[in-house]
């Protein structure tokens, strides 16, 4: 259900603002959303994994967090996480 180290360093060097970069909103966005969709397939066949679901709700509430902040401080920004992701918004 999580990322391995190997996918975690290629989201973050894909999305990464500057060099060195691992705490910017769009690789925490980046990596929250590779999470949720690795729990999204769990679920497919693990239908009654409430425990799981939780936390996929609070992933889920965090990136949206995360998502109205860049939206607040930079429009454009946001869109272009959006459209990058593909998340529908």
């Amino acid at each position: 259900m999580s990322i391995s180290a190997e996918r975690k360093e290629a989201l973050i060097k894909e999305h990464a603002t500057a060099a060195g970069d691992t705490g910017s909103p769009e690789v925490q966005i980046a990596i929250l959303s590779e999470r949720i969709s690795n729990l999204t397939e769990h679920f497919k066949t693990h239908a009654k994994d409430n425990h799981s679901r939780r936390g996929l709700l609070k992933m889920v509430s965090q990136r949206r967090r995360l998502l109205d902040y860049v939206k607040d401080r930079d429009e454009e920004r946001y869109q272009g996480i959006i459209k990058k992701l593909g998340l529908r918004r």
